[in-house]
């Protein structure tokens, strides 16, 4: 497994800044060991931008596709800004899009190099080009941008399709559907901007509303790239009904748990109020795990980043889009996706996912057991204000499968406030860093990473800044134990 030398050699001392977490030339999480060190990411302060080796997916390029990148701006006349990297000219001409959208006088084109097409635009239209590639998630891999650069070979399409076989084949058995109501892209994002292209041909002009905290790119991307969503935290039914009525949102968005609060809508109530209104759900069950949750009795869509849990490397970028056999536009929604080519998991991605997922129900089972474990003594010790788990939320239960568990994040405040906590951060012996669901446990102050420009906002939703999201890994108890209890007494 990559990055088993992280259950007990971390990657948390400042010496460590920027590090890949793992050690992998894909690595989807970087090493931010010190609170200072999350703030100087967020101002984007040069030593500490220069110092990493990897970046959370989406939010940047990785290094692969920053040199592709920099081969197309090579290519192209002067006044160029930036460049980013897609897997196809459908991809790349939707960005190209979105970015006239925003900036009537971009300049903006498109090269080809070694197979990708870049989007090269000028230093006005970057914004734009970024928020796209972000919320979008559209993006080349950086394992398609290591082939590019003749760093690895090409996998046969055989063997791709193959691994995609298996991946949809193992997501239907857990699902408990047809694998044919499933398909895979190339990130979470990526899965749910196919499904909103989707809808919005059913309803040009309508918007969509997220029910519950959001997690930042889930709410964003319906904003800033579709046709706008608004938030609804009173989940009052009578008001929630009256504002269906008149709002007539194209579909409605709920989390399975929400990040980082770990709440849960009560779906079951908030389907039936939906759909007594022609209304869809999407769902998001990245955190709770098919595997521990069934939404597809009410959900009528359901997406995942199976970047996290279902792959649990912390190596590969990937997500999936199902299609509830029981939604009343099972048939409507089959086809608008049949007709949505644009995003497509590749087959360098598919392949190790393929492998790495093989024992996607015995680690996720164990990650359940780790996260209680943890919880449980967390909540126990007085340095702790509030620990938040599923645990402790009915609606989460109520969509519980008979044997599931609770996943593997919580988070919890400190009696202390931020200072508390930064103490707290800096003192953790694990890995410190932005993602979940890798076997190891990773930990960040995830307010600070996800909504640095909207602290007040975010606080004002109950969300506190001095919070701390912990992914809990299959360490040794007593070791992890060990390990928060030093940093909580520090």
């Amino acid at each position: 497994m990559i990055g088993s030398e992280l259950l007990t050699d971390p990657l948390w001392e400042p010496k460590h800044l920027g590090q890949a977490i793992p050690p992998s030339p894909h690595a989807v999480s970087v090493a931010l060991p010190r609170w200072e060190d999350v703030i100087a990411y967020e101002e984007k302060d040069p030593e500490c931008i220069n110092n990493l080796q990897s970046i959370y997916p989406r939010f940047g390029l990785h290094p692969f596709l920053k040199a592709v990148g920099e081969k197309a701006l090579n290519l192209h006349l002067k006044g160029a800004n930036s460049a980013w990297p897609y897997p196809n000219i459908i991809t790349a001409k939707k960005a190209k899009e979105y970015c006239n959208q925003i900036n009537n006088n971009a300049q903006i084109t498109i090269k080809e190099v070694a197979g990708l097409q870049c989007l090269i635009v000028d230093s006005n239209t970057t914004p734009a080009a970024k928020a796209f590639w972000q919320h979008t998630g559209l993006g080349a891999s950086s394992r398609q941008a290591a082939i590019a650069l003749n760093k690895e070979k090409t996998p046969s399409k055989n063997a791709g399709e193959h691994a995609r076989t298996a991946i949809r084949n193992r997501l239907a058995k857990i699902y408990g559907c047809e694998s044919n109501l499933i398909q895979l892209h190339p990130s979470g994002m990526a899965a749910l901007t196919t499904a909103l292209e989707a809808l919005q041909k059913c309803r040009p002009q309508n918007r969509t509303m997220q029910l519950g905290f959001p997690y930042v790119d889930v709410l964003k991307l319906p904003q800033e790239i579709f046709n706008g969503c608004e938030l609804i935290l009173n989940l009052d039914p009578l008001k929630l009904a009256n504002q269906l009525d008149k709002k007539k949102p194209s579909a409605l968005i709920v989390e399975l748990p929400s990040n980082p609060m770990l709440e849960c809508v009560d779906l079951p109530l908030i389907a039936k109020i939906a759909h007594e209104k022609g209304i869809p759900v999407i769902a998001d069950d990245t955190i709770g795990s098919a595997i521990n949750i069934n939404p597809l009795p009410y959900a009528d869509i359901i997406f995942t980043s199976l970047t996290k849990s279902f792959a649990g490397c912390g190596d590969i970028l990937a997500g999936s889009l199902v299609i509830s056999p029981e939604s009343q536009w099972k048939q409507t929604l089959q086809e608008l996706f049949s007709i949505e080519p644009f995003s497509h998991l590749s087959d360098a991605d598919a392949i190790p996912l393929a492998e790495a997922s093989k024992d996607v129900t015995t680690r996720v089972n164990l990650l359940n057991q780790s996260c209680m474990q943890l919880k449980t003594r967390l909540e126990n010790h007085p340095q702790i204000k509030k620990v938040h788990h599923p645990e402790y939320c009915q609606n989460f239960q109520s969509i519980m499968r008979a044997h599931g568990g609770y996943g593997c994040l919580l988070s919890f405040e400190l009696s202390g406030g931020i200072h508390k906590a930064k103490r707290f951060y800096n003192s953790l012996k694990v890995c410190k860093g932005p993602s979940l669901g890798t076997m190891f446990t990773l930990a960040c102050p995830y307010v600070l990473l996800a909504h640095y420009k909207e602290l007040d906002w975010a606080q004002k939703c109950g969300v506190p800044p001095a919070l701390i999201r912990v992914s809990v890994g299959i360490e040794n108890a007593e070791d992890l134990w060990d390990r928060f209890k030093t940093a909580l007494e520090s």
